[in-house]
């Protein structure tokens, strides 16, 4: 059986897409693609073999699953006109401006009963599996803290071209939600529940609403504490970075969230480890531990120094097995909560904002 997929939207993230379904073992092909800017849709047809469809909801006529990569506000409509098909979505982060917004997407494919996946690819990367094992090993203990750094180029330039990305009305806020949404998510999944967050943004562009910086605190249910901080500058030369420590009772662990995907960790009383690239990966597929597993493929990716876990071949595969996606739309709703708590915690100052958890 091939799949046949179709793209809403295509610039930068359906680019990302195309070269992980280039290297995908579920056999498909990529039948009709829209963006409103017709030349662009034009040249990613070129590149991928198919169509340019007139008109967005054209696309979802004759595909079996659509990636939906447009810019944020237009998320909700294209995924429910794909639902209302029974067309299977693969929607890019963060799915909606809010919390409110996710829900309801997550809502419409869970009503349509079609495969649905959500673009938070971090779960992927082979250094924040591991993490999430070795989290989870008992000897580590409790988690106490986190540090977490991230910094990119505010994406309204170079490579990325993103104009959208400074419009409140297209992408709802700056680097915390359009970015860092990954961060928050990964956090929670690495942590667990969160009780309480706060938090501070700054606009140093001079964009409204439009957060280039972000610094947060999120209170786990456990007890531990993490400190994010998400960051938008102006220098191109420098490729986009996370650094993260994770201190346990017994365990240590830092990863870099960059191609190479380096990183180190070590329990009490045994000799620090450090691994990074292909070899991280088999450290991953070897390990001896429950954790993560929904994440793990057979189809790897190559990137630079680096390897991961390819993202849309799980997704592909549920589609052509009726069976769920591991990461459903739905994963990414408590992400999308905590990050409109982090943002009402910055319109007061800064004071705690207590969560569902």
């Amino acid at each position: 059986m091939t799949l046949r997929i179709g793209f809403l939207g295509c610039g930068f993230i359906s680019r990302t897409h195309s070269y992980f379904l280039k290297h995908t073992t579920v056999d498909h092909r990529v039948a009709a693609v829209y963006d409103v800017d017709r030349e662009r849709a034009a040249a990613f047809a070129g590149r991928v073999g198919a169509e340019v469809a007139p008109h967005g909801e054209a696309v979802l006529d004759d595909v079996d699953a659509v990636f939906v990569t447009t810019w944020t506000s237009e998320h909700e409509r294209l995924v429910a006109a794909a639902a209302e098909r029974g067309v299977a979505v693969f929607c890019e982060k963060p799915l909606a401006l809010d919390g409110a917004g996710a829900r309801r997407i997550a809502d419409s494919v869970e009503s349509a009963g079609v495969v649905n996946q959500v673009g938070l690819v971090l779960r992927f990367l082979p250094q924040f599996v591991r993490a999430h094992q070795l989290l989870a090993d008992e000897r580590a203990g409790r988690l106490m803290a986190v540090s977490f750094r991230d910094d990119q180029f505010i994406p309204i330039q170079s490579y990325y071209g993103s104009t959208w990305r400074v419009d409140p009305a297209r992408c709802g806020r700056g680097t915390l939600l359009e970015h860092s949404i990954h961060d928050v998510d990964v956090l929670q999944w690495l942590g667990g529940p969160v009780d309480a967050v706060s938090g501070t943004v700054r606009e140093f562009h001079g964009h409204p609403r439009i957060d280039d910086v972000a610094s947060a605190r999120l209170e786990f249910a456990t007890g531990a504490v993490a400190d994010l901080l998400s960051i938008w500058h102006d220098m191109t030369d420098r490729p986009s970075q996370r650094h993260i420590e994770c201190f346990s009772e017994h365990l240590y662990l830092r990863l870099d969230g960059t191609p190479d995907g380096s990183m180190t960790w070590q329990f009490a009383g045994e000799p620090a480890v450090e691994s990074a690239g292909r070899a991280l990966l088999e450290d991953v597929l070897a390990a001896d531990l429950p954790a993560a597993s929904p994440f793990l493929s057979d189809d790897v990716l190559d990137l630079r120094d680096g390897a991961m876990f390819n993202p849309v071949t799980p997704f592909l595969r549920a589609l052509r097995d009726g069976v769920p996606s591991p990461l459903p739309l739905r994963a990414a709703v408590p992400a999308h909560d905590l990050v409109d708590a982090i943002y009402a915690s910055a319109d007061l100052g800064g004071a705690p904002v207590h969560t569902a958890g």
